[in-house]
């Protein structure tokens, strides 16, 4: 591993973007200043050198060293460019090893408050751009921290609104109080949002409301901007998502969607909730996903 960043040094916080020069991961680090500004943060780039078998056979150990050497070159311009553009503190890692394990170990050993990162959809057959890239996916199953994902370049840098879609038969506190953390740093509103198909009963529709305003009022209570909104989608009640999204982008002052994804704990990998992934993969606004601390059901209406 070459590196100019101390991983025991946890005198600031810590916002990990992994770079591979392309395109979404310089976009990711473009929209981070403004996280990075609010949380007094360091930013820590990590190029994580992945090279297959077979292929690493071709090159001896001194063209191994030759690449490490230029991309640690790399590494250093862009920490030096985007420190002298940004103002923040830009320091960088390279680790050798498998991409979406090592975000995860480099985030858990400098303790990142944060993970952001672009999304490379799939470019393989007929997957490509119909799921999220895999890596991302991956890093967000096994995260400690909040990560923020970009699908593209989102056209304002700042947060005016935190959109938060809720299933209120069981929503938990512990979602509520952490889209409340996160609208305190950036200043911003809350958009709590909730979909339902339109062949609903009327009278769940009327419960939601009730459940909605209760919601709302939780959170103005802590001096957060608030509102409440139904949204009915034609196209089946296991389709909410896209309904969601559309509300998102038609409202036009919505910069973030914060969501909780599931982990399953035991044999089985830690997976993305099919609902949490629609949202992540669909979404042109900047996607917040986090894991519960536990997986209780503290149902805030209960």
């Amino acid at each position: 591993m070459q590196a100019n960043v101390n991983k025991s040094s946890n005198v600031m916080n810590k916002i990990l973007i992994p770079v591979d020069f392309q395109e979404q991961s310089l976009l990711a680090l473009l929209q981070s200043y403004n996280l990075a500004r609010r949380i007094d943060a360091e930013i820590v780039l990590l190029y994580v050198h992945e090279q297959p078998g077979i292929l690493a056979s071709l090159f001896s150990k001194d063209q191994h060293n030759e690449i490490l050497s230029k991309i640690d070159e790399k590494l250093a311009e862009l920490a030096g460019k985007t420190s002298l553009i940004s103002g923040l503190k830009i320091t960088y890692l390279i680790e050798k090893g498998r991409i979406y394990s090592k975000i995860s170990d480099v985030s858990r050993e400098i303790k990142a408050d944060y993970i952001i990162m672009g999304t490379h959809s799939s470019e393989t057959g007929e997957e490509h751009d119909l799921r999220l890239g895999a890596n991302a996916s991956k890093v967000i199953r096994s995260a400690q921290c909040p990560v923020i994902t970009f699908n593209s370049k989102h056209p304002y840098n700042e947060c005016r609104y935190i959109l938060l879609p809720v299933d209120l038969e069981k929503e938990t506190s512990q979602k509520i109080k952490k889209c409340i953390e996160i609208a305190g740093i950036y200043g911003a509103g809350i958009k709590v949002v909730t979909a339902i198909w339109t062949k609903n009963n009327p009278e769940i529709k009327y419960l939601l409301h009730q459940q909605g305003e209760v919601l709302t009022e939780i959170i103005k209570k802590a001096g957060i901007d608030c509102t409440f909104e139904v949204v009915e989608s034609d196209d089946g009640e296991n389709t909410l998502a896209p309904a969601i999204l559309n509300y998102a982008v038609q409202q036009g002052d919505i910069d973030l969607i914060l969501i909780l994804t599931q982990q399953e704990i035991g044999i089985v990998e830690y997976f993305v909730g099919s609902h949490a992934q629609e949202f992540i993969r669909l979404s042109p606004i900047p996607v917040m996903s986090i894991i519960p601390a536990d997986t209780r059901e503290d149902s805030i209406f209960s």
